[in-house]
């Protein structure tokens, strides 16, 4: 009887463990649908009440009351706007973002072609930013004052205050111009396109994945400079809030304590007090990476890049809201896929979250 007493134990904490698993998936779930529908409705009744006829986009501005009448009616838009709205979410819960007026295609078949293309843009800029942000940050706390803490402090401040558009000319006019060291706007050379069958959607794994090395070559050079600039941003913002919670934790007494016992001082600064700021700075990465996925659209044009955000501003261009609508909600769903990731970090690197 008195065996039987622990296994009772051990069972109710067992069940009362797995309750609280399904509690807290449940309440995942719940929070990111009334994330993403809190999304839509802004994106959606913010899209309605534009100064923009949609009707006049498909129908154009000189077609006649009839035609308007009917392609407004055909539209939906004769209905009441809270009645298009739930219309609108039950189209998306099954995947259909409508038609794209500017390209006569479904939303979703062109979010699913633009879209690994800013994603490619994009990781290779935050792995440029994460991959030397990081070492600048520390490097610059360790030396507060030094002349490399100057360094990284102007190259922090120019990140944050140089306009994208002209960054990305002065690099076409020199990189590409003048030096050639790099290929120029678009994503690939126009004899090229088409030659490898897309698979993931991201050209260089697809071009490796067919052994084709000058597609892979050719799209490299294409990518290299917008991805650099993408980078450099990231880099600032990133060095920057690396720096500031380095120096945060090199006044703590506990590396004060490491440092008088003799520790390395390389231990004392990468084990000791660069461990403590891992779980902040990995918001500041994820930060970062989606708002290279969101805030590309300036580099895009600039490049005639065929990611999200050129087709965004193409779509805003051309009053297609059908457009404008489905790639907002794709960069929502981005924001939130990635504040989730960072939740499930924390957990990782800090057991004390996990209770």
């Amino acid at each position: 009887m008195a065996a039987s007493i622990p296994d009772q134990t051990r069972r109710a904490r067992t069940f009362s463990e797995a309750t609280s698993s399904l509690r807290n998936l449940l309440g995942f779930i719940l929070a990111v649908l009334l994330t993403f529908l809190g999304l839509m409705a802004i994106t959606f009744f913010i899209g309605r009440v534009v100064p923009i006829d949609p009707v006049l986009s498909v129908v154009g501005d000189r077609a006649t009351q009839e035609l308007y009448d009917a392609t407004r009616i055909e539209l939906g838009l004769d209905k009441p706007l809270i009645v298009q709205f739930f219309a609108y979410v039950k189209d998306v819960a099954t995947g259909d973002f409508g038609m794209s007026i500017s390209t006569n295609r479904p939303v979703a078949e062109d979010l699913a072609r633009v879209f690994p293309a800013t994603l490619e843009m994009a990781t290779i800029g935050i792995l440029i930013g994460v991959f030397f942000g990081v070492p600048m940050g520390v490097l610059a706390a360790s030396k507060q004052g030094s002349w490399v803490d100057q360094i990284v402090r102007v190259l922090a401040l120019l990140g944050y205050s140089v306009p994208a558009f002209w960054l990305g000319l002065v690099g076409l006019a020199v990189f590409y111009a003048g030096l050639g060291w790099v290929s120029g706007p678009g994503r690939i050379d126009i004899f090229y396109d088409g030659v490898v069958t897309p698979v993931t959607g991201l050209l260089l794994i697809d071009s490796l994945l067919a052994g084709d090395f000058e597609i892979f070559k050719n799209a490299l050079g294409h990518l290299v400079l917008p991805a650099s600039i993408l980078g450099f941003f990231s880099l600032a913002y990133i060095a920057r809030m690396t720096r500031s919670f380095m120096l945060d934790q090199l006044g703590q007494e506990f590396v004060t304590t490491a440092r008088v016992k003799g520790v390395a001082e390389w231990r004392v600064i990468w084990l000791h007090a660069f461990a403590p700021i891992r779980v902040p700075l990995i918001t500041v990465i994820g930060l970062s990476y989606a708002g290279l996925l969101e805030g590309s659209v300036m580099i895009e044009t600039v490049f005639s890049w065929p990611g999200i955000g050129n087709y965004l501003t193409v779509a805003l261009l051309n009053a297609d809201m059908n457009a404008v609508l489905g790639a907002t909600l794709v960069i929502g769903a981005v924001f939130i896929f990635i504040n989730k990731i960072s939740d499930v970090l924390y957990r990782v690197l800090d057991p004390r979250s996990r209770s």
